[in-house]
């Protein structure tokens, strides 16, 4: 394939994956094909055993992916159809607002393969968008360049800072329309999101568009032993709402050690009903678009046994950012 047709290819498989709606299979089947183009120029597959494509990086607080698992994010089929269609929407709906003005996108934690500038970017033109990437992996910005430059879209880049996201300052931060930031895991176990928003959304003028808007851990109760079946579960709401907290705390200076403790009561409850307790990530990714339960890797849930007789009154949560980034709880 000459380089030429390679790029027609990317853009007429990231074309069908916009129309809605596609089967597993034919989501499946268009993003192998873009995987393989990937890893041809990059070099990675994702899934090779070298000891620093598997390492995660530290950041200031939490960790990021390392190269291989960075890289197997776009096989996470759902997730990078939806976050695809809205970043789409997200540019067009800007468009409309700023008439004549190009749209700027940071994008932080871009990966090794970059794939929402190597995929979005073709639909527009240099002067409709430009992007500036943040990544703390030095292989991984390498990565990226490389693919860039080999789809010739290094037009469309303002500029790349090798970089942690969560101690970053944003040169020019209010020409920004879009900020995208991909980088958590299920429970926002382990990488960054929260504490990247703590420092990157202040940064930034008041009306631009977070890419994804928000990200909530759930509870509920089940009188189930499956965590996919819907049958008898009792919803008991949020644990964490990230923009909520993180709203609450505009104006301060440094981001806190721990968010605040989350209680759950069960005293009104008869516990003898129910066998688990289920924690769901449920990403709004934008707008209406949103990652449900074992809809991605992100959206598994946590099903923790409870042992009858359940004795306890109630359950605290407590998220904690320093010194690991990890949801603890404890019962009283």
């Amino acid at each position: 394939m000459s380089n030429k047709e390679i790029i027609n290819s990317l853009k007429k498989s990231t074309l069908t994956l916009l129309e809605s709606p596609l089967n597993q299979e034919e989501i499946e089947k268009e993003l192998n094909e873009i995987h393989l183009h990937f890893q041809r120029v990059t070099e990675i597959t994702g899934f090779d055993n070298k000891i620093e494509h598997l390492a995660a990086v530290p950041s200031a607080k939490g960790k990021a992916l390392g190269l291989n698992h960075a890289a197997q994010c776009l096989l996470d089929y759902k997730r990078t159809v939806k976050f695809l269609k809205a970043v789409v929407l997200a540019i067009k709906e800007k468009q409309k607002k700023h008439p004549k003005e190009t749209i700027h996108f940071f994008y932080a934690g871009c990966g090794p393969y970059a794939p929402f500038i190597c995929l979005i970017a073709p639909l527009f033109t240099p002067e409709e968008i430009q992007f500036t990437l943040l990544e703390i992996n030095k292989a991984s910005i390498q990565s990226a360049k490389k693919l860039i430059k080999s789809l010739d879209l290094t037009d469309y880049v303002q500029e790349f800072y090798l970089a942690d996201a969560v101690t970053f300052k944003v040169p020019e931060a209010n020409k920004f329309h879009i900020l995208f930031s991909e980088t958590l895991d299920a429970l926002l176990y382990r990488e960054s999101y929260v504490p990247i928003l703590y420092n990157l959304l202040p940064q930034f003028n008041k009306d631009v568009t977070l890419i994804p808007e928000n990200v909530l851990i759930n509870m509920s109760l089940s009188n189930n032993t499956k965590a996919n079946s819907d049958l008898s579960e009792h919803k008991m709401g949020n644990i964490l709402d990230v923009r909520q907290v993180i709203a609450s705390h505009e104006g301060k200076q440094h981001t806190p050690i721990q968010l605040p403790d989350k209680k759950i009561d069960f005293t009104s409850l008869n516990m003898s009903a129910y066998k688990s307790m289920l924690l769901d990530t449920q990403v709004h990714v934008y707008n209406d678009i949103w990652l449900n339960r074992n809809e991605s890797s992100l959206t598994l849930p946590l099903e923790m046994t409870l042992e009858q007789p359940f004795l306890n009154n109630a359950i605290i949560f407590t998220y904690q950012i320093e010194p690991d980034i990890e949801l603890k709880c404890k019962l009283e």
